[in-house]
């Protein structure tokens, strides 16, 4: 490692334990990357200190925060004081449970009880308390080429792909590290060579609407796996919540990090500019057909058309979905034999209680929650073998983490399963 002066301060414990630690840590991490220097970050996204049942049961009686920080987060071997952030933007995000509505994901009271403590140390530290995996709806967001570390995959490829800012998919330790030092290995999508695109995408199917960018999305990351598309072919603009929808489904098929959008994203004003002028590794046609072969993957898991079970908000979802869902429900009463959770954002759902969309969605007999999800709360209502989605990402993940059946379709198809207890969804 070529280390500059602060660096060196850090590792030699002249700004605090803490951060010696988490040069340490970081130091490591780099030698087993083969990285040889690192780059300032100023704007780190992660889970400092979070609390779980586990981590409790492992670090709670030797000091709480400070314990679970550097035992866990540093991988350091003795505790210390854990200061404020060396970054100007520090955010936490999802978590492992609803802190109100924890009883009806079926969690015990100790989890929303520690998880209470961690969110109150964290926002002691001056760090931003906003429990989503999509930060950037809740007014943490990132400048074009600005450096950071942010974990969550479909976080991560947002900031890169439609903000323009710079990270690789980071961990807890790597973020937590970040945090205190403003360091993070240089490489990967730090560096302009990394951010190159690899693979010419191009679309020739009509994609207009949000399953139609999931579809794509999780087609292409099958495609391309780790490397970079540069898709041409899409009406503009994509709004947000199709770029969500799009990138969260292409990170869970392959691991995009980075996507290309010609003449929308901002590295992609041209396909020329995407390929910095080199020539495409392949170019891949997507059409009806590889449309179709999307969805048959997305849905191979579905048997019975019996819902039990209606999950929206993955990744969490935005304001203008909660007015879908609630418009879609409009009075009607979900069916008995079904159950409708939708998760999203503190920050939205401040919104949404504003607006009567959490009244219109409880009036029917579902649930609006945040702070967590189904996968990442390991929870669905008692009894749940089929569940109906309108995420790719989800509908990935929950079939192999829950041991369940799964039906990936429209907001609609998912809204109307609710209501029926059936799923209605045809192949496209």
């Amino acid at each position: 490692m070529r280390l500059r002066d602060d660096e060196k301060a850090m590792l030699d414990g002249e700004r605090g334990a803490a951060r010696q630690k988490a040069m340490d840590l970081l130091v490591r991490y780099a030698n087993a990357l083969g990285c040889e220097e690192f780059v300032d970050v100023t704007n780190v996204a992660g889970v400092p200190g979070q609390a779980s049942l586990f981590l409790e049961q492992q670090f709670g009686h030797s000091g709480g925060y400070d314990a679970r920080y550097s035992l866990y987060d540093l991988d350091s071997d003795g505790v210390a004081a854990i200061p404020e952030p060396a970054v100007p933007h520090a955010c936490h995000l999802q978590g492992g449970t609803d802190p109100e509505a924890w009883p009806v994901l079926g969690h015990k009271p100790e989890l929303a009880a520690i998880g209470r403590t961690s969110d109150q140390a964290a926002a002691e530290h001056g760090i931003r308390v906003l429990k989503t995996c999509t930060p950037y709806l809740a007014g943490f967001e990132a400048r074009r080429g600005e450096h950071c570390a942010w974990m969550e995959s479909s976080a991560v490829v947002y900031c890169n792909s439609v903000l323009g800012a710079r990270t690789n998919t980071e961990g807890r330790e790597s973020t937590s590290a970040a945090m205190l030092t403003g360091k993070i290995p240089n490489f990967g999508l730090h560096l302009d060579d990394g951010r190159v695109g690899t693979h010419l995408i191009e679309v020739d199917h009509p994609t207009e609407s949000v399953m139609d960018f999931g579809l794509l999305g999780y087609w292409i990351g099958e495609q391309v796996q780790e490397r970079i598309p540069v898709v041409r072919g899409l009406p503009g603009p994509v709004d947000l919540v199709r770029h969500k929808h799009f990138g969260a489904a292409a990170a869970s098929s392959g691991g995009t990090e980075l996507y290309h959008i010609v003449g929308q994203t901002p590295e992609a004003p041209t396909a020329e500019a995407a390929f910095a002028g080199r020539t495409p590794r392949e170019k891949i046609r997507y059409g009806a057909a590889e449309r179709r072969l999307s969805w048959e993957l997305l849905n191979q898991t579905g048997r019975s058309r019996d819902v039990d079970y209606v999950m929206l908000g993955c990744p969490h979802a935005a304001f203008e979905q909660l007015s879908e869902a609630a418009q879609l429900l409009d009075g009607r009463r979900i069916h008995a034999n079904c159950a409708l959770w939708i998760f999203t954002s503190r920050a939205v759902k401040a919104r949404a209680d504003a607006a009567g969309l959490t009244q219109a969605i409880r009036d029917a007999g579902g649930q609006l929650m945040t702070d967590t999800c189904s996968a990442i709360g390991q929870a669905v209502p008692p009894g749940t073998k089929v569940v109906a989605l309108d995420s790719a990402k989800q509908a990935h993940y929950l079939p192999a983490i829950m041991n369940i059946e799964a039906w990936f379709g429209t907001t609609r198809d998912c809204i109307d399963a609710a209501l029926t207890g059936r799923w209605g969804g045809v192949p496209p």
